[in-house]
C-alpha cells in the first residue's frame, strides 16, 4: 500500500501524447517519514504513524517533540505496516504515471444554508398569492398520518453545509514531479487550494 499526504495547488490541464487536453489537479507533497510502527501486540491493531511537513521546534508540543520537527502526524491502518521501519521516508516518486490512486480531502465549507442549495430542493410557487415561500421548504410535521404528527429524525432542514471528509476513488495519475514534489491527478479532488 502507498500513500501520500499533500496540499491542494489548484486545477490546470496538461496535453497527452493524442494532443488532448486532461483535466489535473495538481498536488504538493513533500516527503513524509514514519514516526511510529504500531502493531497487533502492543497497540492492538497494524497502523503505521507518518509525520508530514516542516515546523518550528518551539511550537511543537513537547510529548510530539521525540518524533521529529514535522507539522503534524497521522495513521494509516493496512496490513503488511511492520514492513517499515521508523524513520524511514518516502515521496511522490512511489506512484507511476496511469497509476489509479484514491484521493480524501475535507470538502469546502459553506456555511449555514437552506434547503434548496443543501439538497436542491424546487421550493413554494411563485405566484398564486405566495409572498415569501419561494426558497422555503414547507411543512415538517406530516400531520397524523406517518410521522404522527411530529418531526421525524433524519428531516432534511437547513443547516451546516460542507467540511466533510470526501474520498474520490479512481483517480490516474497523470504526471509526477519528483522535483517539485508534485502529483497531478485526473479530475477534481474536494477541498479548497492552499498555496505554498
Amino acid at each position: 500500500m502507498k500513500f501520500i499526504i499533500g496540499t491542494k495547488q489548484g486545477m490546470t490541464q496538461v496535453f497527452n501524447a493524442a494532443g488532448h487536453a486532461v483535466p489535473v489537479t495538481v498536488i504538493h507533497a513533500p516527503k513524509v517519514t514514519v514516526t511510529q510502527v504500531k502493531n497487533t501486540e502492543t497497540d492492538g491493531y497494524k497502523a503505521v504513524q507518518v509525520g508530514y511537513g516542516e515546523q518550528k521546534q518551539s511550537r511543537i508540543a513537547k510529548p510530539q517533540q521525540p518524533k521529529g520537527d514535522v507539522r503534524g502526524l497521522r495513521e494509516f491502518r493496512f496490513d503488511g505496516a511492520e514492513a517499515l521501519e521508523v524513520g524511514a521516508t518516502f515521496d511522490v516518486t512511489a506512484f507511476r504515471e496511469g497509476e489509479s490512486v484514491v484521493v480524501s480531502g475535507i470538502s469546502k465549507g459553506k456555511g449555514f444554508q437552506g434547503v434548496v442549495k443543501r439538497y436542491g430542493f424546487k421550493g413554494g410557487p411563485r405566484t398564486h398569492g405566495q409572498k415569501h415561500s419561494e426558497r422555503e421548504r414547507g411543512s415538517s410535521g406530516g400531520g397524523p398520518g406517518r410521522a404522527g404528527g411530529r418531526v421525524v429524525k433524519g428531516m432534511r432542514m437547513a443547516g451546516r453545509m460542507g467540511s466533510d471528509r470526501v474520498t474520490v476513488p479512481n483517480l490516474e495519475v497523470i504526471r509526477v514531479d519528483g522535483a517539485k514534489n508534485e502529483i497531478f491527478v485526473r479530475g477534481a479532488v474536494p477541498g479548497r487550494t492552499q498555496k505554498k
